[in-house]
């Protein structure tokens, strides 16, 4: 029966509300969790009150998790009783009235201008072929010039990159779409791309496979790049950059690109669009990004700020 009622949740949430299959994935897996407590504690989602959840949460707690995760649980929790009161398989939302951990304000990481520079010069000269070292350019300077996230980097149809375009159709989170902007750098990235990648997709039809409708194909079966993939090439990147890796990851760059236009004084919701935040106050967050980067400029620089 539990395990009933999370595939139905998971296929509602799926048709009506266009989860992306990321999404999915963490709701199953929290609600995986949830039911294995549940049943370890002689208990089913039928049954389970207000208490068992937040023992639950005191569970999470004890494992160490952090308090984004144990939000995260309980907000899957949170809809799936939600869910089952609107089918009516419960006649109560159990977990409605408790209020979350919270997370932990941390200020997202980013990197310089200069970082960003030698990031690109990498990709221009780190790989096996120039095929590779194309492509590496791509999606680096695809990633600086818009900010879009890996998954929309990686998941990019061909057809959005055909006709030369100076804007950039990206389709994001709930299947909302947006226009971004690009950069000369990055259409002349694209042009040299685009040809290498088209002639390695007939060499692969001639071979019997499938055609991709991704502009960074692969074999594997999502048909393109994937995001562990590109991940490690871009730590790959930072090496060979002199950039420490720890350091960068693709969200680093998409900070990069909102910090870099806020600090040359592009408005917040512009930035707000660019990134397809849905709240203006989660691109607020870079404001705070650029006033500590200040901080620390006068703090290492400012005569008065080395005494002492």
């Amino acid at each position: 029966m539990s395990r009933h009622w999370i595939q139905t949740f998971l296929e509602a949430q799926a048709a009506e509300l266009d989860a992306a299959r990321n999404t999915q994935l963490a709701y199953a897996r929290d609600l995986k969790d949830f039911d294995d407590w549940l049943a370890n504690e002689g208990c089913t989602l039928a049954d389970a009150g207000r208490g068992h959840v937040e023992a639950y949460l005191v569970h999470c707690d004890a494992q160490g998790l952090a308090k984004s995760t144990r939000a995260r649980r309980l907000s899957s929790i949170r809809q799936l009783y939600r869910f089952a009161y609107e089918e009516g398989w419960r006649g109560d939302n159990p977990a409605i009235q408790i209020k979350g951990p919270g997370r932990d304000s941390r200020l997202p990481k980013t990197l310089s201008v200069e970082e960003v520079d030698r990031l690109l010069d990498a990709s221009r000269t780190h790989g096996r072929a120039r095929n590779d070292r194309l492509r590496n350019t791509c999606l680096l300077e695809l990633l600086y010039a818009t900010g879009m996230r890996v998954s929309e980097l990686v998941g990019l149809p061909v057809s959005a990159a055909r006709g030369d375009p100076r804007m950039l159709l990206i389709k994001g989170k709930g299947g909302k779409e947006r226009m971004v902007p690009l950069s000369p750098p990055a259409r002349d990235a694209l042009r040299a791309w685009l040809p290498v990648r088209d002639a390695q997709e007939a060499e692969a039809k001639a071979e019997g496979s499938a055609p991709s409708r991704f502009l960074f194909p692969s074999r594997g079966k999502s048909g393109h790049l994937t995001r562990h993939r590109f991940y490690m090439l871009i730590k790959e990147l930072a090496a060979a950059g002199g950039v420490p890796p720890a350091r960068v990851t693709p969200h680093t760059l998409r900070h990069a690109f909102a910090t870099h236009l806020l600090a040359n004084g592009a408005d917040l919701r512009a930035i707000q669009t660019l990134l397809g935040h849905a709240d203006v106050s989660t691109t607020e967050i870079y404001t705070h990004v650029l006033d500590e980067r200040l901080k620390e400029l006068v703090l290492d620089h400012h005569p008065l700020g080395r005494r002492g």
